[in-house]
């Protein structure tokens, strides 16, 4: 079943600030509509999913940052006593709703002008993915096959390529991975094995599931390991690090067709947050 993910959007959060720091964001600011709904910290803080030592914590940040106290205790009588906004936090309530809305208008502005390039989201957010791994390659989940234990997933990349992942149940699930969730390949540049084609022998017999037929573009030797890039279908590319040795008895140059071999259990996925 393919995915049915709405499109990525821009999400923005509104807070105030004084000249010593930030005053309220929508927590915080939730937390006085609360207040002035309920008139109980108690009520308040329960409504909005905050600890009672939470709440006043807050209340007490935002009445010192705050020109004037936003939030009073209100004396006992009869009925017991309780929290209420000042006139200053009323003010200030009424003044962020206004400017919640303004905010709310332009950001969906802002989306609806984006119209198609909303893709380029999905590029950013890839852009912003920091991991040691050299290789990341995305690609779009085609199969799940489903273990004991562990799950099968097998991602196509752009220009066709497959790559095959062994990764436990529970991190599918962790996940939500899915036939046609978009995702990342990550693989260590000291796990991809290079191996020759030979053209007398055209199909390898290794155990290896991942077997990427490419071509080498560049090649840094060092003193004791060689960095081999290697361009795959669609414009990918795969780095391997190979020992000095290998790459001369490969006799590995620029052009050449080589196969990139790693093992399914040396790929780890990643999916946008």
């Amino acid at each position: 079943m393919a995915s049915s993910k709405p499109p990525l959007a821009l999400q923005a959060s509104l807070s105030l600030a004084s000249g010593d720091g930030v005053l309220a964001g929508e927590k915080r600011m939730a937390l006085l509509e609360a207040i002035a709904g309920t008139g109980s910290i108690t009520q308040a803080a329960k409504a909005i999913g905050l600890s009672y030592k939470a709440a006043w914590d807050a209340v007490e940040a935002m009445n010192n940052l705050a020109d004037e106290p936003l939030v009073a205790r209100m004396a006992g009588g009869p009925g017991g006593g309780g929290t209420a906004l000042t006139a200053r936090g009323a003010a200030l309530l009424a003044s962020y709703r206004v400017a919640a809305e303004q905010h709310a208008r332009f950001v969906d502005a802002l989306n609806q002008s984006l119209g198609q390039a909303r893709s380029d989201l999905s590029l950013l957010q890839r852009l912003t993915m920091k991991t040691s791994a050299r290789n990341q390659l995305w690609g779009r989940v085609v199969a799940i096959t489903r273990g004991a234990v562990n799950d099968e997933i097998t991602l196509q990349l752009r220009g066709g390529d497959r790559i095959v992942a062994i990764i436990t149940q529970a991190s599918t699930e962790a996940m939500g991975l899915a036939v046609g969730t978009e995702a990342a390949a990550l693989i260590k540049a000291s796990w991809v094995m290079l191996a020759v084609v030979d053209a007398s022998q055209p199909h390898l017999r290794i155990s290896a599931r991942n077997q990427l037929r490419g071509r080498v573009v560049a090649l840094q030797a060092g003193a004791v390991n060689t960095d081999v890039t290697i361009e795959l279908a669609g414009g990918n590319t795969l780095s391997a690090v190979i020992t000095q040795s290998s790459a001369e008895a490969l006799a590995l140059t620029p052009g050449d067709d080589v196969v990139a071999l790693f093992k399914a259990s040396s790929v780890i996925l990643s999916v946008a947050s």
